[in-house]
């Protein structure tokens, strides 16, 4: 019988430090180009549905595929939209091997994916982390970026003041001095580091608010129609991503900066496998405004189920992916 890892086990067994580490190396080693996510229309007239497919391998090594099903109606059965499950295989035999609960190995890699892009662009003494957001992956977000930066102090912004409470309280079990926010001009003044996880369609961080030196982290905005920041903040800030192909055919953030002639392609400063590897310089000086924008990336979810199931040296290069199992709530 194949071993099911649960999100209760997922989360016991991915300690960040090793998971962004595994990242690293697999974003460093590069690989050969994969197949963009798959979306099948499964639904019928009544009740629309999609399914999403997620491949990735290592030859030889080890494979896998994310499988995502998305049914807006079942909020009124009272059961959750998006259902996720990945499937790990052997790559010498294809026998499968693992399934990992897809939701949460999709929050904790993505989470850490933004802390191995604060390793090496945000400032070594940030301590004050904002958080715009308060759904699954904005929850997970402070535990990544302090095991990569002095986390002290996390503030909290969301649209729901319950929800906002809620987090604080649940970051304060884990011994964070976090507070809630109600402004967020004011807030982004005192962040060294902001990380977003939200669905907005209309931009939340205004350059204008930017203090020098720091760091932004767009973890949301995973279609061309959503953004989380103005042309402004990424005309001033020096761009980063995790997979050129993948936020340049879904990330609003750049593609709307694109359209209106403000910004360009041409200025992405480097990718992950580029920044990790050397190719490119991360932070140059302590005034940098970084910017990191991800849509995710299948190389993530391989290189997570793959370290969960006891093949901690497997790693593959970037691939696209998709945020279909993530709950974002601002």
């Amino acid at each position: 019988m194949l071993p099911y890892f649960t999100g209760i086990e997922v989360e016991a067994k991915l300690d960040y430090p090793r998971l962004i580490d595994a990242l690293e190396a697999a974003f460093r080693s590069g690989g050969e180009p994969m197949p963009v996510r798959q979306s099948y229309d499964v639904g019928t007239a009544d009740t629309p549905g999609h399914l999403l497919t997620m491949p990735a391998w290592d030859r030889g090594r080890t494979l896998g595929v994310k499988m995502v099903s998305v049914f807006p109606r079942n909020a009124e059965r009272g059961i959750g939209a998006v259902s996720s499950l990945y499937v790990l295989f052997d790559g010498q035999t294809g026998q499968p091997t693992a399934l990992v609960d897809g939701e949460a190995l999709t929050n904790r890699r993505t989470a850490a994916a933004s802390a191995l892009a604060s390793r090496h662009l945000s400032r070594e003494d940030s301590r004050t982390l904002l958080v715009v957001g308060t759904g699954n992956v904005a929850s997970h977000l402070p535990e990544a970026h302090r095991a990569v930066r002095p986390i002290e102090k996390v503030l909290v912004f969301g649209r729901s003041l319950a929800r906002a409470t809620a987090l604080v309280a649940k970051l304060t079990e884990k011994g964070f001095a976090a507070e809630v926010v109600g402004d967020l001009p004011a807030a982004l003044v005192r962040a060294d580091i902001v990380s977003c996880a939200t669905t907005s369609q209309t931009p939340l961080i205004f350059a204008r608010d930017l203090r020098p030196g720091t760091h932004v982290d767009l973890v949301g905005a995973f279609t061309p129609q959503m953004r989380e920041c103005d042309d402004a903040t990424v005309a001033g800030a020096r761009v980063f991503v995790d997979t050129y192909a993948g936020t340049l055919a879904e990330a609003g953030d750049l593609l709307q900066p694109i359209a209106a002639g403000t910004w360009s392609a041409e200025r992405i400063c480097g990718d992950l496998h580029e920044l990790v590897s050397g190719a490119c310089q991360g932070r140059i000086d302590a005034a940098d405004i970084t910017l990191f924008k991800s849509v995710g990336a299948a190389v993530e979810d391989l290189t997570a189920a793959a370290l969960l199931a006891g093949e901690p040296d497997a790693g593959v290069g970037p691939h696209e992916e998709i945020r279909g199992a993530l709950s974002f709530t601002a």
